[in-house]
């Protein structure tokens, strides 16, 4: 009885902990590596408008990052079987 009670609470236990630190952590190293491949380009190419684009696109990636480890989108395997 109690190893079915574990199976049954076995699929629920992989959720991602809600550590705000994970949050920080993606949004910063995005801003970092975006901003940096950027700001590389820019020093190639002789231009000064990609790091700005490599920090909005790197900021943009942390949130979308943040938000799906979060649970903020749907689950895939979740939707198929609502679907069905």
């Amino acid at each position: 009885m109690a190893q079915q009670d574990d199976q049954a609470a076995g699929p629920h236990d992989d959720s991602p902990p809600g550590d705000p630190w994970h949050a920080f952590g993606y949004l910063v190293a995005g801003v970092l590596f975006y901003g940096l491949i950027g700001w590389a380009l820019d020093r190639w190419l002789g231009t000064s408008f990609l790091v700005v684009i490599g920090i909005l696109f790197g900021a943009g990636l942390g949130t979308y990052m943040t938000f799906a480890r979060f649970g903020g989108l749907p689950n895939k395997h979740e939707t198929t079987k609502h679907d069905k």
